[in-house]
């Protein structure tokens, strides 16, 4: 839906039938369409609060080929900025009864047709070009396919038949004074301006061809009196004769690092009534514009307004997922992005020529993978980011041989190079000792991610084959086209194959399968490379890759790395390999001829599931196994993640800082599983969860026998998700661990509503969770009504003697539970004991179970069995604890086994209790000295 302060408000409704009120209705509804990609932000669609102008320089004629200095530039003066109406201003270049030929050029990427969106759009609302009555926007890709003649009339009634005859447009007296022709792509168009050429004409009714039709509009002798804004790229500024055109005018982008932080406020504060949102959303506004003023890599990249897209795509993407949202991957991001800038656009070769290429070897995007793309994957072979003049030169064009590809590598140079590759910062503040001073000048992708992105996309398209094995898929393609006849055979395989070599393809004709045998085990090397990526040893110390990708965006914070150092893992490289064989992302690049054919999936398919599973039979970091989901989520092949959770029966994520991106993952890949699957073990403690990712987290939870939420800070609301998910009937879980999480009295009662409903349950951990004697005795009473429950921890809280008591006795007439853990509890000694003497049996004729009360390092006047492991659990956790608490309660300790070792005869008892207090004093000794430290 789109914003109402748009509809064009010169038009009443008296007029909408007015044929230039239709055609403004008409522009305003075909320009607001805009691709899905720019949907993705949520709420309602505004271009005019998500538009920002990029910075606009008019030039003179002779200093129309210089480019403003790349990435950032000093201050320009206002002065030398103007909007696109100032263009067609009188001045110098006007002159009476003829209209002005405006050229707006600029590289990709730096905002030229989102400019025209806006400008169409504004002069259909009436704000802006309103000395023009009508405007006519054509995009040159369009015409350059048109191959029938027209006259100029029938040319715009065939795109605006409302405008059909329309006395503007007739020719007569200086009506066209008031059109405005907008030719958006000249490059598209091969325009020749010779005479002998192009005959002239200046009569709108007589029928020529379109590229005639353009270049006497531009020669002023048809209509002379309309104005004319033309588009175009860098290297097709000298297609129209200087003579031909009043003011020149180039696009920068955005220069400075407030028009960035405008464009990115725009985005990510885009439609959300949300006050918690907009906060995040605010938040990371914030943090993009101090990675931005300190010149930044980030702020040469957003130099160009498409990267600025990529970064709030890619923001979005990371802080804002909505589990109800359409599926959303990163390689889809980035491939969106290049369909955005390079769909449908070909190589051309600069030159007036009408020669004609095929279209598949015409590419631009083919084109980039084969050149940039093998730079990126030299570059992640070798595990460097930036590259010297030379290397450019190297790989980029190094083998062209003819005159047609030397022209297209220049025009390539000229518009394409710089929208991937930017000057490096960081190596102009850090100058690396390897280099020379000569080669001092380096260039690095312009988003460190673009580069395994196109290194992935060269390796899944199958360029870095070697010759072999590129011939033999022209020579498979050739036999089934040839069939059986042999003749046939032989003409076509003389085409490509060397007569030298020919007599040993003959054998082609009896070992056709030899060829299929070197494709498959091309496709084979590609599956081990990306398992060998995914768990290389030197990486698996580093952060998750979803937030080495949000680093590279919102910068470092704090204390700056002092020597600069190019080396980095390249985790994404796998990854986007395994996106891009997703359905969706081929299809998208199909449209950019780079086509990955469905053979090359399957068998990559299969041969990656089997590196992967061996891989999975060592044990993995928590954050490698995070990016193994990400990868298993980004290649969005259910058979393949069931096929691969099969090999694992345990998730340990601790430590890793959970976001709502990273738990929509979780839960997307583990509802691949079937319902019969389980993980032994989920752990998910330390990882910064909140009640919203709990939620989202739902559907994974169902497939965990053991779940570890320690240390989370999950408050009491949190135990409503808890209590639904133990009375899923489709749950299995038989330990929770809770501890360290202030749940409090009321989340323990929420809890305790689950009881009487879940028999799987036998673990339940709610240490240190903020439990008081309310909630103890409230346990207390309900604890009969689950027979499943075995162990129960409610150590370190706030019960006193009276509830732990009551607690005591519940347990031991509950049919199984056999240890209850009490210690670190403000228990006094006569409680202590009183504890001790319920837990054993009292009578023959009582109950005749026995439950083990921990409630101290000594059990009545012995040691207590389970001493060391309740250390063991003090020392884990006393840096989160409050440590003059936990310090108190070792001194309690101390105590009762000093008192304890007071009351033993035996000398071997005596050393036992003097052995325990070493460790307790060790204990206490190793808080004490955090402590100093901490202090310091």
């Amino acid at each position: 839906m789109l914003s109402s302060s748009l509809a064009p408000r010169s038009l009443s409704p008296e007029n909408w039938m007015d044929p230039i009120g239709i055609h403004k209705r008409k522009l305003f509804l075909w320009f607001s369409h805009l691709p899905q990609e720019e949907k993705q932000f949520g709420g309602v669609f505004s271009p005019e609060t998500m538009h920002v102008d990029p910075l606009i320089l008019e030039r003179k004629a002779t200093e129309k080929g210089e480019l403003m200095s790349y990435p950032l530039q000093a201050h320009v003066p206002k002065r030398l900025a103007v909007t696109v109406e100032q263009l067609f201003e009188p001045g110098n270049s006007w002159t009476e009864g003829r209209g002005l030929n405006v050229l707006l050029y600029g590289a990709v990427g730096t905002g030229k047709s989102t400019v025209v969106r806006k400008l169409v759009l504004d002069w259909c609302a009436g704000s802006t070009l309103t000395d023009f009555k009508l405007l006519l926007p054509f995009s040159c890709e369009d015409l350059s396919k048109l191959s029938s003649v027209a006259s100029l009339r029938d040319l715009v009634s065939r795109k605006y038949l409302h405008l059909r005859r329309h006395p503007l447009l007739s020719g007569e007296g200086d009506h066209a004074k008031d059109v405005l022709f907008l030719f958006n792509g000249m490059e598209k168009m091969q325009l020749d301006f010779r005479i002998g050429s192009t005959e002239l004409c200046s009569d709108p009714n007589e029928p020529l061809t379109t590229h005639v039709l353009v270049v006497n509009l531009l020669r002023k002798y048809l209509l002379p009196e309309a104005s004319i804004l033309v588009t175009t790229r860098l290297s097709a500024l000298d297609r129209i004769p200087p003579k031909y055109v009043s003011r020149y005018a180039q696009i920068c982008g955005f220069n400075d690092p407030d028009r960035q932080r405008a464009y990115f406020t725009g985005r990510l504060l885009q439609g959300s009534s949300d006050t918690e949102h907009n906060q995040e959303a605010q938040a990371l506004v914030e943090l993009l514009y101090l990675n931005l003023q300190r010149e930044s890599q980030l702020a040469a990249a957003c130099f160009l307004p498409s990267y600025c897209w990529l970064t709030c795509a890619t923001l979005h993407f990371l802080h804002f997922t909505d589990s109800k949202a359409p599926i959303q991957t990163l390689t889809g991001i980035y491939t969106s992005f290049l369909r955005l800038n390079f769909g449908g656009e070909v190589l051309g070769s600069g030159v007036g020529s009408n020669v004609l290429v095929q279209e598949h070897q015409n590419s631009l995007m083919l084109y980039v993978v084969r050149t940039v793309g093998k730079l990126a994957f030299d570059g992640v072979s070798h595990k460097r980011t930036s590259f010297s003049e030379k290397e450019l030169e190297q790989w980029i064009g190094g083998e062209t041989k003819t005159d047609e590809e030397l022209r297209q590598l220049a025009v390539f140079w000229t518009d394409v190079l710089d929208f991937f590759m930017a000057p490096c910062i960081e190596s102009s503040k850090h100058l690396l000792k390897d280099f020379s001073e000569a080669d001092n000048r380096r260039y690095v992708f312009a988003v460190p991610a673009m580069q395994e992105y196109l290194a992935a996309l060269y390796v899944v398209l199958g360029e870095n084959k070697s010759a072999l094995e590129k011939l033999s898929k022209q020579v498979s393609v050739a036999i089934g086209q040839a069939g059986e006849d042999v003749s046939a055979l032989v003409a076509v395989l003389s085409k490509f194959v060397p007569l030298r070599i020919f007599a040993i393809f003959k054998l082609l004709k009896f070992f056709p399968k030899l060829y299929d045998k070197i494709s498959s085990r091309n496709k084979g090397s590609i599956a081990k490379t990306m398992a060998a990526e995914m768990f290389r040893t030197e990486d698996s110390y580093n952060e998750d890759i979803l937030d080495q990708v949000e680093k590279s965006l919102l910068g470092v914070h704090g204390p700056q790395p002092q020597q600069y150092s190019e080396a980095q893992p390249f985790e994404l490289y796998p990854i986007f390999m395994g996106g891009l064989l997703h359905y969706r992302n081929r299809v998208i690049l199909e449209q950019l001829h780079c086509n990955i054919q469905s053979t090359t999936v399957v068998q990559i398919t299969r041969a990656l599931r089997k590196y992967l599973v061996r891989e999975l039979s060592k044990p993995q970091p928590p954050e490698e196994l995070m990016d193994l989901l990400v990868l298993l989520y980004e290649f969005q092949n259910p058979r393949l993640s069931a096929e691969v959770l099969a090999s694992i029966r345990s998730i340990r994520l601790t430590n890793v800082r959970m976001t709502p991106l990273k738990c929509f993952v979780l839960s997307s890949v583990l509802s691949c599983a079937p319902p019969s699957y389980y993980l032994q073990e989920l752990d998910l403690s330390s990882c910064l969860l909140t009640r919203d990712m709990l939620q989202m987290l739902h559907p994974a939870f169902k497939h965990a026998h053991y779940l570890n939420l320690q240390f989370n800070s999950l408050g009491s609301e949190s135990c409503i998700l808890l209590r639904d998910l133990l009375l899923d009937p489709k749950s299995s879980l038989k330990s929770l661990q809770l501890c360290d999480n202030p749940l409090l009295d009321a989340g323990a009662l929420t809890l305790l509503e689950a009881l009487p409903g879940n028999q799987s349950l036998t673990h339940l951990s709610l240490m240190h969770t903020g439990l008081g004697d309310p909630g103890t005795l409230q346990l207390s009473e309900k604890l009969h009504q689950n027979v499943g429950l075995q162990d129960l921890n409610v150590a370190y809280n706030n019960i006193g003697d009276n509830a732990a008591l009551a607690l005591v006795d519940a347990c031991r007439e509950h049919p199984n539970i056999h240890t209850v853990h009490l210690y670190l509890n403000p228990l006094s000694d006569v409680g202590k004991q009183s504890l001790y003497v319920r837990g054993v049996p009292q009578s023959v004729g009582g109950s005749g179970r026995r439950v083990k009360v921990l409630a101290s390092v000594t059990e009545g006047s012995d040691v207590s069995e389970d001493w060391h492991p309740i250390l063991s659990v003090i020392r884990e956790n006393a840096s989160s604890w409050d440590r003059d608490r936990v310090k108190q309660q070792l001194k309690v300790f101390l105590r009762d086994l000093e008192w304890g070792r007071q009351q033993q005869p035996s000398l071997w008892k005596r050393l036992h209790f003097r052995r325990v207090e070493k460790g307790v004093r060790q204990t206490l000794q190793m808080l004490e000295k955090d402590n100093a430290f901490s202090s310091k």
